[in-house]
């Protein structure tokens, strides 16, 4: 019976049109994703090449005064994508992935962004990620739509009727037809990105396949219980439009905007604004008020003292203590926005185990390392690498060591350490969940339906 399905599914040239199509869009979803590593690997190469000439071009420039030479400098910090990064863009064309920073104030350089064509942004990422979440459940409302209501404008269900033993095993059997093509196109698209994209075999690929198995399954019993409502074709047909775009546009861009609008970030602008003030007010204010706050900061610098006895005369010591200050006042603000920005991922999240749509979507960048928590931890990473710069510079400038006894070979751009661990439990329940209770509710209307004669 199974192989006269295939041949009845198969027969459609609409059928063949849609996965040809569906094919296409996602082997160019897992192209983009290509372009997208290509772009940042050739991006982390030129880094490399460029720190290593500009910090030779300005020792050979500033050779006399350490403080001065270190004005200068820049060293990068990298956060060198995933092979994973291909699957599922995410944030991460608008978040940079390399950080150039000099060990004056921090605040200021931390959310220096590359310069992106606003029309990219607004179209977004077709990578393979998008192709599942919200392509193929379409492919899957076109091909259920009709899953019952065809035999019963065609005549046929009643012979089926007849000659069947189970109606619902005969039904169940026609989806599961659909549900294999599906998967077999799924895994086929998902075979085609390891491969194209040189991804590992890991627990991040074996879970990124599991939450796409998973969330097909969904589709499908979001489907199959409006099709056991018995309605016809078109009404079911719009019906299934209607709750994909609920699920799929509706509620995700209404969640985003209530999260913006719960939790607004007034803290970006205070703290670029404490930042430059914190710096530029202490050019007109006590040397040693500042000294005294630098020396609280940074207590085993203390045995350089009070340098500054002449107000006009201008000291590397006290101009990089004027640069920490520009942070520490601007710490208070800096915390709250970062607290915030935690806040609405956390609650994006937790609103998220509802909507499959929107967990799939924020697991698939958590998976692949492009989400807000990522950059986050990045945004971490930069301060401990600008800190580590700061206590190892400080003292070359403060006792003004000679330039050219330094090892400057030696810094090279650095790559900072991920450590992506998969959270079977939270990946996988949401949407597990709500199958099952959608089935639930399917066997329920069928058995309501046996007991009143319709089914």
């Amino acid at each position: 019976m199974y192989r006269l399905m295939f041949k009845q599914f198969f027969r459609s040239n609409v059928v063949i049109l849609c996965l040809l199509l569906v094919s296409v869009l996602g082997m160019t979803g897992i192209l983009i994703g290509k372009q997208f590593l290509d772009r940042q690997e050739r991006a982390t190469e030129q880094v490399t090449i460029y720190q290593q000439e500009h910090i030779e071009r300005n020792v050979s420039f500033h050779q006399e005064e350490f403080g001065l030479l270190m004005y200068y400098l820049k060293f990068a910090l990298i956060n060198k994508p995933e092979k994973m990064a291909g699957l599922s863009i995410g944030q991460s064309d608008v978040n940079p992935a390399i950080q150039h920073v000099t060990i004056r104030n921090l605040e200021g350089q931390k959310y220096d962004t590359d310069l992106v064509n606003p029309s990219s942004l607004q179209s977004g990422n077709l990578d393979l990620g998008f192709v599942i979440i919200y392509l193929l459940p379409l492919l899957i409302i076109v091909f259920t739509f009709n899953l019952l209501s065809e035999e019963k404008e065609v005549g046929t269900w009643q012979l089926v009727s007849i000659q069947s033993r189970s109606k619902l095993k005969y039904l169940l059997a026609k989806l599961s037809v659909r549900v294999l093509v599906i998967l077999a196109l799924f895994v086929l698209l998902l075979t085609a990105a390891k491969l194209i994209l040189g991804i590992p075999f890991d627990a991040a690929l074996f879970a990124f396949f599991l939450l796409g198995f998973c969330y097909i399954i969904f589709w499908f019993t979001v489907c199959f219980l409006v099709v056991v409502f018995q309605k016809n074709s078109s009404l079911n047909a719009l019906t299934m439009l209607s709750l994909w775009l609920v699920l799929a546009i509706l509620l995700p861009a209404g969640i985003n905007s209530y999260v913006s609008n719960r939790y607004p970030v007034p803290e970006a602008l205070a703290t670029m604004i404490e930042q430059r003030d914190g710096y530029h007010k202490k050019w007109d204010s006590d040397k040693r008020e500042t000294m005294a706050d630098f020396y609280a900061h940074y207590p085993q610098f203390e045995e350089y003292g009070m340098p500054v006895d002449d107000e006009e005369e201008f000291t590397w010591l006290w101009y990089y203590a004027m640069q920490q200050m520009g942070d520490d006042e601007a710490r208070e603000e800096s915390d709250a926005m970062r607290e915030k920005l935690e806040l609405r991922g956390q609650v994006s999240r937790s609103i998220a185990w509802a909507i499959p749509t929107m967990h799939v979507q924020l697991a698939f960048n958590k998976l692949a390392g492009t989400g807000s928590t990522s950059h986050l931890e990045f945004l971490d990473k930069t301060n401990e690498f600008h800190e580590k710069l700061r206590l190892y510079f400080y003292p070359k400038i403060f006792d003004n060591a000679l330039v050219l006894e330094e090892n400057w070979e030696k810094f090279k751009p650095e790559f900072i350490v991920k450590e992506n661990v998969v959270e079977w439990f939270r990946l996988l329940l949401p949407v597990i969940i709500c199958s099952g209770l959608l089935l639930f509710l399917t066997f329920l209307k069928l058995s309501l339906s046996k007991q009143k004669g319709e089914w």
